[in-house]
């Protein structure tokens, strides 16, 4: 796939941390397929963020495949995009440390998502962890990114994105684009069935009866619906603030079917939410069931996925060095020599 220069750029990923979502599908995925013919898509399995927190290595690179090859199986055409690996492109954190040197101290401990981990990994709070905002913005800025399509969660990455890009522009001239996120009408956050004040996430320990995984079995998806979390009323309508379990429920289900709240509501006026919840395990269902099977037989074809990532690696690595080799020039390093056969020793 060649850039075109008439079409705006795409960045977004996601970490190799665990399992795919539900989450991950409907407030990611599903929108970058939707996206693909009309924008350069820069589209990764950001592997170098999941180390912040401590994962066994073998696990690492089976999610790592894992999730390439569910990436293909929801419709990501490798063709049609820039798709892999970030650990095989140097200059995501090459760039990550000048962009370090253009961030305040103050503008990292404030973040949320810093916050949040710490106080879940107090052991493991690493420099990594407290920068990986950084990391997340010389991923976006390498490719001239137009528009980041991210979850509710995310936006104050791309915001930082914005800062750092803005404050190294007025430091050292012209040489970022701004991006812009953008969020999924429905289901810009998917919450946990079992408890729909929280996200939906792959990080879940523990009990994982509220997260949906892209590889549960029909009969695992079926019995977590069953079980969603929702209030007393038994009445389907939307209602964010008062009714999050149910609201969740029907985002869901807008998302796959494509029905609007108003008629979702029509569609179970008078049935009762073991009705609703079914209908939304069907729908699931239908739309995973495919997939899996794509992805079983992707899996099963590793000369395949390993041809998908090195050509991937290869264009963008073309991608970032015209942007990498900018900045270095603009922050005063000497620029690299060209790389041939070295001299022998004594001559």
């Amino acid at each position: 796939m060649e850039t075109n220069a008439k079409k705006p750029t795409l960045f977004s990923g996601i970490k190799p941390s665990g399992t795919l979502t539900l989450g991950s599908y409907l407030g990611a995925i599903s929108n970058w397929t939707r996206y693909i013919d009309d924008y350069n898509s820069i589209l990764c399995i950001v592997d170098l963020h999941t180390i912040t927190v401590r994962i066994p290595p073998a696990e690492l690179r089976r999610n790592s495949l894992t999730q390439l090859a569910y990436y293909i199986a929801c419709g990501i055409d490798p063709e049609k995009c820039v798709l892999f690996i970030q650990s095989h492109v140097p200059a995501h954190a090459e760039l990550a440390w000048v962009l370090d040197c253009y961030t305040m101290f103050g503008e990292l401990s404030r973040m949320t998502q810093f916050k949040d981990k710490s106080a879940k990994n107090a052991d493991n709070i690493n420099a990594g962890l407290f920068t990986y905002p950084v990391l997340m913005a010389a991923d976006i800025l390498l490719y001239n990114t137009d528009i980041v399509p991210v979850g509710d969660d995310q936006r104050q990455h791309v915001e930082i994105c914005r800062d750092i890009a803005t404050r190294f522009n007025n430091i050292c001239g012209e040489t970022f684009r701004l991006p812009t996120a953008v969020l999924p009408k429905v289901a810009a956050r998917v919450m946990s069935l079992s408890d729909p004040t929280s996200k939906m996430s792959k990080s879940e320990t523990g009990d994982q009866s509220g997260c949906i995984f892209l590889t549960d079995s029909k009969d695992d998806i079926v019995r977590k619906f069953r079980r969603a979390v929702t209030d007393s009323e038994a009445s389907v309508y939307y209602d964010e603030e008062n009714k999050k379990g149910i609201s969740n429920l029907m985002s869901i289900y807008s998302s796959i079917t494509g029905s609007s709240f108003d008629q979702i509501a029509n569609d179970f006026a008078g049935k009762g939410y073991g009705d609703f919840k079914l209908a939304v395990a069907e729908a699931v269902c239908d739309r995973l069931m495919p997939i899996q099977e794509k992805a079983n037989a992707l899996l099963s074809d590793k000369a395949y996925l390993e041809q998908v990532y090195s050509e991937g690696a290869a264009r963008a690595s073309a991608l970032a060095r015209r942007t990498l080799d900018k900045v270095y020039r603009k922050v005063g390093f000497v620029a690299k020599p060209r790389m041939g056969r070295m001299p022998e020793a004594g001559k």
